[in-house]
């Protein structure tokens, strides 16, 4: 992700659509058909209906909000997005003031990368009809997020400097809620999903699954290979691996369960909301304090991000104090 996506979160960087899940039909369902025709214009530059119900896609994906929106709350998602949107554009409109001579070349890098994240072409294709993008579009939006990350890179960053004084500030009045950690167990787990709306039946039936999964975990079988093949969970990719986990993250039947198994041993079915659950525990480590020199890098990165995106911010409002923008 650019420097632009990671600090400016009043602006939707548009190209960053591709690597966000595609709408459920409820999103899809309120929102107008994209089209054309022009909602906005910033110092003459027009922002169209298509752009926008892109840009509202990308924050209703981005927000994860409970679907399908009332009309109220529809409301406020296209607002802030043009809000975004505006911003953006006036961004844009400061940025390409500079000069960057391999921008092209830089374009083309670009959309490469994001075609790797794809198995392959016809992918990659999809995941731009599903955010109703074209090539040309896509193109459009990459070359903006580049002229922009530059912009900001070299207007703002270098003014963002953290002094040693500002990080231990910051560790010292974050330790307790940032640094301190209670017990933690790394853990791994295989899940048969259960539908909120199943029927006793189907509740039972996923119960049986995972008590035959269960049978072939005590018989042997590799836990990590029955979770790629069984588990419901986005988490079988990693062979059922969730990391290490901190007392008060996951759900009380799941973490009660999982803190009182030993080191290398499943625990019995454990039933959640989300299904019926077997937990491995690779791990388990006690309460610490990350020490100072341990987190300095983070603290320094996260001050100056936050410096300028703070500077950003008010160079936006600025640029929108002087702008002509027309609601059309």
């Amino acid at each position: 992700m650019s420097l632009f996506s990671k600090i400016i979160s009043a602006t939707v960087a548009v190209f960053a659509l591709l690597i966000l899940p595609a709408c459920s039909s409820e999103q899809k369902s309120s929102l107008k058909p994209s089209a054309e025709e022009l909602v906005e214009k910033v110092n003459g530059a027009p922002i169209t209906q298509a752009e926008l119900d892109r840009a509202v896609k990308a924050l209703l994906a981005q927000s994860r909000m409970p679907q399908p929106l009332t009309p109220e709350a529809m409301k406020q998602a296209t607002d802030a997005a043009l809000n975004q949107l505006t911003a953006a554009e006036l961004l844009y409109q400061a940025a390409s003031k500079l000069e960057i001579k391999d921008l092209d070349k830089q374009v083309s890098t670009k959309i490469a990368q994001s075609k790797f994240q794809y198995p392959s072409q016809a992918d990659f294709e999809k995941a731009l009809k599903s955010v109703d993008m074209t090539p040309k579009v896509m193109e459009e939006a990459a070359r903006k997020d580049i002229v922009i990350n530059n912009f900001i890179e070299k207007q703002f960053a270098p003014q963002a400097t953290v002094s040693e004084d500002e990080v231990q500030k910051f560790y010292d009045d974050n330790k307790e809620k940032s640094f301190k950690h209670g017990e933690r167990i790394k853990v791994s787990h295989i899940l048969v999903a259960v539908p909120k709306k199943a029927t006793i039946g189907a509740r039972k039936q996923a119960k049986e699954k995972a008590l035959a999964i269960l049978k072939r975990v005590k018989a042997g079988e590799d836990f990590a290979a029955l979770a790629k093949a069984e588990s419901s969970s986005p988490s079988k990719e990693q062979g059922g691996d969730l990391g290490i986990v901190v007392k008060g993250q996951m759900v009380p039947a799941f973490e009660k369960a999982a803190f009182a198994i030993k080191v290398g041993r499943v625990s019995e079915v454990v039933e959640t909301e989300f299904g019926y659950h077997i937990i491995k525990v690779a791990e388990k480590l006690g309460a610490s304090t990350d020490k100072f020199e341990d987190v300095k890098t983070k603290i320094v990165v996260h001050i100056k991000r936050e410096k300028i995106r703070k500077a950003v911010a008010g160079y936006i409002d600025q640029l929108r104090a002087k702008a002509k923008i027309e609601k059309v």
